[in-house]
C-alpha cells in the first residue's frame, strides 16, 4: 500500500466546562480566531468550538468541546499532558511574559530545550499549554494569523506545536507511532531529571512532532474540565484517509473507520495506553458553511444536523461570539 507520510498535527480537542469564558481566553488573552461555533457531532447538545490562525488551516486548530459539568481534571498517565502553541520568535516569547502578567496567566517562564525556547502556562481551568518559538525551526510551515486579532501578527501565535502524551508504557506506543504511523525518532531529551523521547513526522519540525514522557508510576488520569480529549494527526485528501482505515485495521487496532465531519474527513482509533488519536483529512475547511468574513459568529451546523436545528438551539446556551 503506497502512503503518503502523515503531515504532522491537525488539531488538538479539549474539554472546557465554560464555554463563554473559553472564548474570553483564547480569542481576547491568546488572540486566536474563533473560526467555527458547532455542536459535537456526537452529543448535539454540547458546544464545539474551533479556534485556530485566520481560515482555520490544518495544523493550527484547538478546539473544545463545552461540559457544562464537566469536574476536576486528576492529572495522570495514559493523557495528552501538554499541548503547545507556535509563535514565530525568541522575540516573541518575551511579549508573551509581559502578555501573561497583564492578565493573571499562570506561566513559568521562558525555558530551554537545547535552542527551542517555550513557556509552560495554563488557562483558567488548568488546560496545561506551552508556547513554543520558532526562531530555530524549520519543517512544516505554520498557518497564517488573522488581522483582526488583539495580539500583534508578528508575535502571534499561530499553529500547533508538538504534543506531549504522558504514558504508562512507552514502548508500544512507540511502536505504533513508528511501525503503523511513519513517524521516526528524533532525540531525547531531559525536563525536569526525566527523559522524554521525540518522535516526527513528514518535513518534522515543531508541527510535527509527538513527545512521548514515560511513567508507570503515576495512576491513570481523569480526565474534566481543562483535560484533552483528543489529538488528530493530518492526512492529505479523502483518498488516503481511506488508505489509512485500512492499514490501521490490518494492524488489528480498533477504529471508527471512515468518519464524516463536514469539515474534513476522519479515523478514531486508541493506541495501546489508551490515548485517542485521530487521523483527519485537510480539507474542505470551515468556509463551506460560512464567509471567511463571518467566521465563527453564527452556529454553523453541517447539512446531515440542519434539518435538527430548532432542537439542537432548544438544548443549547446562546453564546454570543459576534464581534
Amino acid at each position: 500500500m503506497n502512503l503518503k507520510p502523515i503531515k504532522g498535527q491537525h488539531h488538538v480537542s479539549a474539554i472546557t466546562a465554560d464555554a463563554k469564558e473559553n472564548v474570553r481566553f483564547y480569542t481576547d488573552v491568546l488572540g486566536m480566531r474563533l473560526v467555527k461555533k458547532t455542536v459535537n457531532q456526537d452529543d448535539t447538545s454540547v458546544y464545539h468550538l474551533f479556534y485556530a490562525d485566520e481560515r482555520g488551516n490544518p495544523g493550527t486548530d484547538l478546539t473544545f468541546f463545552e461540559i457544562p459539568f464537566a469536574g476536576t481534571t486528576y492529572r495522570g498517565t495514559n493523557s495528552i499532558s501538554t499541548t503547545s502553541l507556535r509563535v514565530p520568535s525568541n522575540q516573541a516569547l518575551q511579549y508573551w511574559v509581559h502578555r501573561f502578567d497583564d492578565y493573571h496567566v499562570a506561566h513559568e517562564g521562558i525555558q530551554a530545550e537545547g535552542k527551542r525556547q517555550s513557556i509552560r502556562f495554563e488557562d483558567f481551568e488548568g488546560q496545561r499549554l506551552m508556547l513554543v518559538s520558532d526562531e530555530e525551526n524549520t519543517g512544516v510551515a505554520g498557518g497564517k494569523p488573522w488581522d483582526q486579532s488583539p495580539v500583534p501578527a508578528d508575535v502571534a501565535i499561530y499553529g500547533l506545536g508538538p504534543v506531549r502524551l504522558t504514558i504508562s508504557n512507552a514502548d508500544v506506543t512507540a511502536r505504533v507511532l513508528t511501525e503503523i504511523l511513519g513517524f521516526r525518532y528524533e532525540r531525547t531529551v531531559e525536563e525536569s531529571e526525566k527523559m522524554v523521547d521525540v518522535y516526527a513526522t513528514g518535513e518534522g519540525g515543531t508541527g510535527a512532532e509527538i513527545y512521548l514522557l514515560q511513567d508507570a508510576e503515576t495512576s491513570k488520569e481523569r480526565p474534566g474540565r481543562g483535560s484533552v480529549h483528543h489529538v488528530a494527526l493530518r492526512v492529505e485528501s479523502e483518498e488516503e484517509l481511506d488508505k489509512w482505515v485500512e492499514r490501521i485495521t490490518s494492524y488489528g487496532l480498533p477504529n471508527s473507520g471512515f468518519v464524516e465531519r463536514y469539515y474534513f474527513k476522519s479515523l478514531y482509533f486508541r493506541e495501546p495506553n489508551g490515548v485517542l488519536i485521530e487521523l483527519a483529512t485537510d480539507g474542505p475547511g470551515f468556509e463551506g458553511d460560512e464567509s471567511f468574513e463571518h467566521l465563527g459568529e453564527s452556529l454553523a451546523l453541517p447539512p446531515y444536523l440542519e434539518g435538527k436545528r430548532a432542537e439542537i438551539e432548544a438544548k443549547i446556551k446562546p453564546l454570543n461570539t459576534k464581534s
